[in-house]
């Protein structure tokens, strides 16, 4: 009974900021344009400083664990393939639906949620494969939609010219951006001065509240008025079947401290990412779709994400299975 309460008071202020936001999005009805400005807060200001923090102390040999990257991005990248191909059954063939559809089975919340519940769950030393995992399913997940989406033909560039689109996106992206600094600190043991550390602390410090009150007024304003067919195994791949590939592939490859394990468990159970509504809306394609994956899969992780919580919490997940 302790361990369901602990887990409870771990979860809730989560769900808590989401519902806050989403009943707040219904009951104001303000213009969506009004979003725009948190967004690039989040994206551009907090949560830089959040990653920077996560990985500037930590030694470069514990950052440098390509079985654990391969183990969790090939996790991924099947939840994907899986979503992916039950897009591509639902809608009789169309690839940039089925795109979107793979993202919303594949990419969790690792931003915005990831980092501040997992090491409140399992601790600081829960930290390198938290950026490791945000880093590396990030690069294939943004590197995957655009080249897919120029051979569907929605991208009207050649897929030479989207390539290198697409490594210019990753290299520039904010957060690898903060990721890179973070690792260049740690090589060089760069310390900031007082004032800017402090700056930096309360920026990362802001990022969790104010990107999780800003996923439920983004669900609020997009209500879902039917339930496309798919969005139910979609929803069941992103929430059970990745923690599981993750849970099984990181212990065929062996040698993975227990920890990084358990939170590349709990990171693949989280709900599927905002980031998803923002994709589908850059190219006009399965919006309603990406808006109904987003609600339903945040609506059941708050009954899967503590069970994984508490699988983990209570040693009932051993942390190599075939050992």
């Amino acid at each position: 009974m302790a361990d369901l309460l602990n887990i409870f008071n771990l979860v809730a202020p989560f769900f808590g900021l989401i519902l806050l936001g989403f009943a707040i999005g219904r009951y104001k009805q303000l213009p969506e344009e009004g979003l725009a400005w948190l967004q690039f807060f989040l994206i551009y200001v907090a949560l830089p400083p959040l990653f920077y923090r996560l990985i500037a102390d930590k030694p470069l040999s514990e950052l440098a664990n390509w079985k654990f990257i391969a183990g969790t991005t090939t996790a991924t990248f099947c939840a994907f393939c899986l979503s992916f191909a039950l897009g591509l059954k639902h809608n009789k063939g169309d690839m940039p639906q089925a795109v979107m559809q793979g993202v919303a089975g594949a990419y969790s919340n690792i931003g915005y949620m990831g980092p501040p519940l997992i090491l409140a769950a399992l601790g600081p030393e829960a930290s390198a494969p938290v950026v490791l995992i945000f880093v590396f399913d990030s690069v294939l997940l943004f590197s995957l939609v655009p080249l897919l989406m120029a051979v569907a033909g929605v991208e009207k560039k050649s897929v030479l010219a989207t390539s290198r689109e697409v490594i210019w996106r990753v290299l520039s992206h904010p957060f690898n951006v903060a990721t890179l600094a973070g690792v260049l600190a740690s090589y060089f043991k760069l310390e900031l001065p007082t004032a800017i550390d402090r700056i930096v602390l309360w920026l990362s410090q802001a990022a969790a509240p104010c990107a999780l009150f800003l996923l439920g007024v983004t669900v609020a304003l997009r209500p879902m008025k039917t339930m496309p067919a798919e969005v139910p195994g979609l929803v069941a791949i992103k929430l059970l079947l990745h923690p599981l590939l993750v849970w099984v592939l990181l212990s065929a490859v062996g040698g993975i401290p227990a920890h990084w394990i358990y939170a590349a468990i709990i990171m693949a159970a989280l709900p599927p990412a905002l980031n998803i509504f923002v994709i589908s809306t850059q190219y006009r394609v399965g919006v309603e779709r990406a808006s109904a994956c987003i609600l339903v899969g945040t609506i059941v992780s708050m009954i899967t994400l503590p069970g994984f919580l508490w699988l983990v919490k209570t040693g009932r997940i051993t942390a190599d299975l075939f050992h």
